[in-house]
């Protein structure tokens, strides 16, 4: 069940035990946020950093309107700031719910940040949307987000000369990913994966971990070439990256079974980051600089992913994983990718930032 790396629990242990998170202070004055799964947990703590740090507007994207309205309230007695923060709907479940929810998007004039902090973990099959739902929530709908966001993001970027950021909030648990499917033959790897395989299901969470990161690591550089001090002809540049919280108390592992869920209760009762300190980590990667397009966070810097990430094997995959998502992508919003470039020939540096 468990699939550790060499030197994984002296890395993960350092992390949680002994490495200091630095308490969010960037300010966030004149900017709109947008962060999804924001009614609890880490996205709810995240959202009261933003407000703390003077956002002019954070919205959070939340399944149940009545939920999110309690975290409004919260937000705003805790922070002493009202009519900052707004609630939307959006269901991850639901394709037509995200298109709807960026559609909305669309119509605003600035939206600085966007943290894509929802999703799931279920230790047994729930189909949604016609594919398991980890993969489907996690990777699928994620990325949807993604694509149909950057133009928002754009054009902002465009009539206010801002630098925008979008955040995936991935994991450290992609480091235990088997990952048997990525041998799946040519344009199957996720087709494998929105099967119902019970003996595969327990590293569907890992997997989509794992998935976050190589699109990360792919799109960064297609969607956003050139930094923001190159005078090209290109568009408008927008930081896109990925982080881990590491371990941290919220209801991620609620669904958990035996011995799965003793392990989890028995690790966050000796290790676990406090859910606002966690939160830092989504705040670090909102207000990070260019030098972390297309790379992956942990501790509030720049880390390394997994060894398989940035080895031969996982470049060819992160290849075909993006090419059979955009064909996914396209089935559920024609044109929708039309904003992601092509790679360029070998050595070019919009291949894939191998950081």
């Amino acid at each position: 069940m468990l699939n550790l790396p060499p030197g994984f629990i002296t890395t993960f242990l350092r992390s949680q035990l002994f490495t200091k998170l630095p308490y969010p202070d960037t300010s966030f004055s004149g900017q709109t946020i947008l962060i999804t799964g924001a009614n609890t947990g880490l996205g709810l703590e995240a959202a009261r950093h933003f407000v703390r740090l003077n956002a002019t507007r954070v919205i959070l994207g939340c399944r149940s309107i009545s939920k999110g309205e309690s975290a409004l309230t919260e937000i705003e007695s805790s922070c002493a700031r009202k009519g900052v923060v707004e609630v939307w709907e959006l269901d991850m479940s639901s394709y037509k719910s995200v298109k709807a929810f960026c559609a909305r998007a669309n119509g605003e004039g600035r939206i600085d940040v966007v943290v894509l902090n929802a999703g799931i973990a279920v230790p047994k099959y729930e189909e949604v949307e016609g594919m398991e739902s980890t993969i489907a929530i996690n990777v699928v709908a994620t990325f949807l987000l993604v694509v149909l966001l950057v133009p928002v993001l754009r054009r902002g970027a465009e009539k206010f000369g801002i630098l925008p950021r979008l955040v995936v909030v991935a994991s450290d648990a992609h480091e235990q990913a088997a990952f048997k499917e990525q041998n799946s033959p040519p344009g199957e790897i996720l087709n494998t994966l929105a099967q119902n395989k019970p003996d595969l299901q327990p590293d569907r969470y890992n997997v989509s971990k794992l998935l976050e990161i190589l699109l990360v690591r792919e799109l960064g550089p297609l969607i956003s070439p050139t930094p923001p001090s190159a005078s090209t002809d290109s568009p408008k540049p927008i930081i896109l990256n990925t982080l881990t919280p590491g371990l941290c108390h919220s209801s991620l592992m609620r669904h958990a079974i035996f011995p799965l869920n003793i392990i989890a209760r028995l690790g966050k009762a000796l290790v676990a980051r406090t859910t606002e300190v966690g939160s830092r980590t989504l705040v670090a990667a909102a207000a990070a600089e260019w030098e972390t397009n297309g790379c992956y966070m942990a501790d509030c810097a720049v880390r390394e992913p997994s060894a398989w990430v940035r080895s031969e094997k996982g470049l060819e995959t992160q290849k075909r994983v993006w090419e059979e998502l955009r064909e996914i992508l396209e089935g559920i919003e024609e044109g929708c990718t039309g904003c992601v470039g092509e790679r360029r020939e070998l050595g070019d540096p919009r291949n894939g930032r191998m950081c």
